[in-house]
């Protein structure tokens, strides 16, 4: 007879430290980071395909804060703008911290659902103040297909979902830079990026500059996947309160999420993304999970943004046994 391997879902065995076994999600469906329609429609994307009821059955106790409200642009920035509604992007971002060190403070692990992924310089700056209030730091585990390092004399589009990096690290636009009310955000011996293919040449100069640790697509098909999660989470988990984890789909390949606006083909596929995020399950350090850029105008059968629910619990401990 033939056995049949149980996938369902199941509580983990141990307790995030700090943030214990209580998750608040929050929808952030900004999308004028970038220039496409449709990846506003992210969280509710995610939503339909099933998140709070599937984390719940992981044991966790889940609050659903809904979506950040924020002004929409009433116009269109000039063609060669060098950093795009900025100023709807820096309020966005400041409420947006806020809601997150809130989230922090309770003891709970903040998850949030973008939007594009401009949102990280909000999201990311508001669990990174809510631990240092007790003189404690966090690293960053940022997956990505882009470096997202470019600033505004470096950008070639002037769309600041190309920036969230660089902005966290200290460079930038002072008001992106400056959001939470310091700067910079992390330290770069502290940030791992995993999955990057399409590299800008302005970007390549700060990346050196700053020794940051990129594991490009080449290196994680030379070396495999495990082991470069292994030093990533290593590199992050240097961080005295652990690290935060943002996650770009379109760090995925387009023929399993093609819903991101910023294809690059060649990706992480469909079973090295879930061994990447049983890893971060398995070491417990993460404090904070973001997954961006879902598109749904792009999306086929929500197929994208069914991944994405796929990795937030695999990031939660979900295993095949």
């Amino acid at each position: 007879m033939t056995q049949t391997v149980d996938k369902r879902e199941k509580p983990i065995s141990r307790d995030l430290p700090g943030a214990g076994k209580n998750v608040s999600l929050l929808g952030v469906p900004l999308s004028f980071g970038q220039s496409m329609a449709g990846v506003d429609l992210g969280p509710g994307a995610i939503r339909v395909a099933g998140l709070t009821d599937r984390i719940a059955k992981l044991g966790y106790e889940v609050e659903d804060l809904g979506d950040l409200p924020f002004k929409r642009p009433h116009s269109l920035p000039a063609v060669n703008e060098k950093v795009k509604y900025l100023a709807e992007i820096h309020a966005a971002c400041e409420r947006l911290a806020s809601e997150v060190e809130a989230i922090a403070d309770g003891g709970k692990l903040p998850i949030t659902i973008g939007g594009d992924h401009s949102i990280a310089i909000g999201s990311l700056a508001g669990v990174v103040k809510a631990f240092r209030k007790g003189d404690e730091r966090l690293g960053l585990v940022y997956f990505d297909a882009h470096a997202d390092m470019n600033t505004p004399e470096t950008s070639p589009s002037g769309n600041i979902h190309g920036m969230p990096l660089a902005v966290l690290l200290g460079y930038g636009a002072p008001d992106l830079v400056n959001v939470a009310g310091f700067a910079p955000k992390f330290d770069p011996r502290l940030c791992a990026h995993v999955g990057a293919r399409d590299i800008d040449p302005g970007e390549r100069e700060l990346i050196r500059q700053l020794g940051l640790r990129f594991f490009t697509m080449r290196e994680i098909d030379e070396r495999g996947l495990a082991v470069c999660m292994d030093e990533a989470i290593q590199i992050a988990g240097q961080g005295t309160a652990g690290y935060a984890v943002t996650f770009d789909v379109d760090a995925l390949d387009p023929r399993d999420a093609p819903g991101s606006g910023t294809l690059v083909r060649g990706g992480l596929s469909y079973r090295e993304a879930h061994l990447a995020m049983e890893k971060i399950a398995e070491d417990g350090g993460m404090r904070s999970l973001e997954v961006v850029e879902i598109n749904t105008a792009l999306d086929l059968n929500n197929r994208t943004a069914e991944l994405g629910v796929e990795l937030i619990l695999s990031a939660l401990g979900k295993t095949i046994l």
